[in-house]
């Protein structure tokens, strides 16, 4: 009774199709389409282990998290699971630990949606950026959890269609029918030392970098608390993670690694993206890449502030925060 309390008083709102959005795509940030090239660049073709390996371990988190959600649904998520089975200090420390990570990414995702915004308009300076872009999610979050879910329905849409769109085209060049774009098939996996170049240990610390793009599956477990079926959401959000991870993460690297060779020096300094589109000379690539990035970025920002809100709520409502 106390759960079904919790999640009344936060009022609901969010739709079967807010929470199914946000499970596919809503925590798809900049770092997949930039910060794939630094794990690239380290453990060469092999890190598609890396996000293979990663993305086994978010699947089994998923999975034990989906059955505790289903059977008792609540916007502290693991946090209160973890105080009911290990101990109020595991609750209150995870949660506040949990608070404490999505409260540091919310500057740091304003200052790249910021950077890009000031290469349009240099007169506005950066940090003024950044205020209002915090400052007009903070008050959209404010007004409605609804809010929060339309913003993310239509931010996740649009990552949507660009990864896919972007699977697409590298599919056409890998097979030989890109116009204009001499490349050899897949057989960059391997024509620059090897499948695995650096050896099985850059594949495990490469693992430190693909592990912070999978950091956000566990939100919908967190937003589906304020559906109106959060069992059905959560089994559903649950069962896609296979299909999510293969999709827009193994088969788009898969698309960087066989067209760009692991060790060139643009995967570091303009992206992995980026440098697929470079290569197929793709019309206006810096601009499509900033654009993407700038939704995702806002996108996480508007996650960010969602789940720092209710974490807070939900250690308050235990008595462990003010």
């Amino acid at each position: 009774m106390g759960q079904i309390a919790e999640t009344n008083s936060l009022g609901g709102g969010l739709k079967s199709r807010h929470v199914t959005m946000l499970s596919i795509a809503g925590v798809i940030g900049a770092s997949l389409f930039v910060g794939s090239g630094v794990a690239i660049s380290q453990a060469g073709p092999a890190v598609l282990l890396s996000y293979l390996f990663a993305g086994l371990l978010v699947l089994l988190i998923m999975r034990m998290l989906g059955e505790m959600a289903v059977a008792s649904p609540d916007t502290g998520s693991f946090s209160t699971y973890a105080e009911r089975s290990i101990g109020k200090w595991a609750g209150y420390t995870i949660g506040w630990l949990y608070w404490w990570f999505w409260v540091l990414v919310i500057p740091l995702e304003a200052n790249i949606a910021a950077i890009i915004l000031n290469s349009w308009l240099p007169v506005v300076p950066i940090w003024l950026f950044s205020l209002l872009i915090t400052v007009a999610l903070t008050g959209s979050n404010l007004l409605s959890v609804k809010n929060y879910g339309e913003f993310e329905f239509w931010l996740a849409l649009c990552k949507v269609i660009a990864i896919l769109a972007f699977i697409v085209v590298g599919t056409i060049a890998i097979t030989g029918f890109y116009p204009h774009v001499q490349v050899s098939g897949v057989s960059r996996l391997w024509d620059h030392g090897g499948f695995m170049p650096n050896g099985f240990g850059a594949v495990i610390s490469a693992m430190l970098i693909t592990m912070f793009s999978f950091m956000g599956a566990e939100i919908v477990t967190i937003a589906a608390a304020e559906s109106d079926t959060p069992d059905k959401h959560i089994v559903r959000a649950t069962n896609s993670v296979i299909w999510r991870i293969a999709i827009f993460y193994l088969c788009s690297i898969f698309v960087v690694v066989a067209l760009v060779p692991w060790n060139a020096p643009e995967l570091k300094t303009v992206g992995s993206y980026s440098s697929v589109l470079q290569l197929l000379h793709i019309p206006h690539a810096k601009l499509i890449m900033d654009c993407v990035i700038l939704l995702s970025v806002t996108s996480c920002l508007n996650s960010a502030l969602y789940t720092a809100s209710r974490m807070l709520y939900s250690l308050s409502h235990r008595g462990d925060a003010p």
